[in-house]
């Protein structure tokens, strides 16, 4: 079998494309999306070209706007029959971030279901971000950690996670993580909830970078 791992030029353009086709289905303008999720038009318009690949947290935003789930952005437009999803070792989906002003990596666990309520991702926190930069999105999400110790701040607390530790809290309050030392990693699964107007958060413009 053949491994199924995109390259991340190609998780660029799948994301893009994505977009665009989501978009369309839903009769939904880049100015009504940008008012749905407090994005501003000019960098939805970036995500669409593939000159920008979002975090999680954006891409939360525009997924709930949209009606539908991270996954879309993933995995194949057409949901794949069958009730359950496997997905090997050698299948998952990564979506590289390092380099970018965020420098956060995380890799699809479930991007060939794309009708869920969860998204599960493996997601590995740098030692040097933005720390004036939260992310803020709809629904629940829960973090594990797999390796390394993360320092994780949620509102105003925060708490040192070491390896088989995990937090899970309300995604809308303002959140980010950084690992110490070594960069860590953690399963990270988000519950995603019905759409509701996005909260502002600190900093929002350079968290759209």
């Amino acid at each position: 079998m053949t491994p199924r791992v995109r390259k991340l030029k190609d998780s660029d353009a799948l994301i893009g494309q994505h977009l665009k086709t989501l978009r369309a289905a839903r009769g939904m303008t880049l100015d009504r999306l940008a008012v749905a999720t407090g994005l501003t038009k000019g960098y939805l318009s970036k995500i669409q070209n593939s000159r920008k690949l979002p975090p999680i947290a954006t891409l939360s935003r525009i997924a709930q706007a949209l009606g539908t789930g991270i996954g879309s952005f993933f995995g194949d437009i057409q949901e794949p029959g069958g009730g359950a999803s496997i997905v090997r070792k050698h299948e998952r989906l990564p979506v590289v971030r390092g380099g970018t002003a965020f420098g956060y990596d995380y890799v699809s666990l479930a991007h060939d279901r794309l009708v869920k309520r969860m998204e599960p991702f493996v997601f590995t926190f740098p030692s040097k971000i933005d720390r004036h930069v939260f992310f803020d999105h709809g629904g629940e999400e829960f973090v594990f950690i797999l390796s390394g110790k993360v320092i994780f701040q949620v509102g105003d607390e925060r708490w040192n996670l070491a390896k088989g530790d995990s937090i899970y809290f309300d995604a809308a309050i303002p959140h980010r993580g950084w690992s110490v030392g070594p960069d860590a990693t953690a399963l990270v699964v988000i519950h995603a909830a019905a759409f509701r107007p996005a909260r502002p958060a600190r900093n929002r413009r350079k968290a759209e970078a």
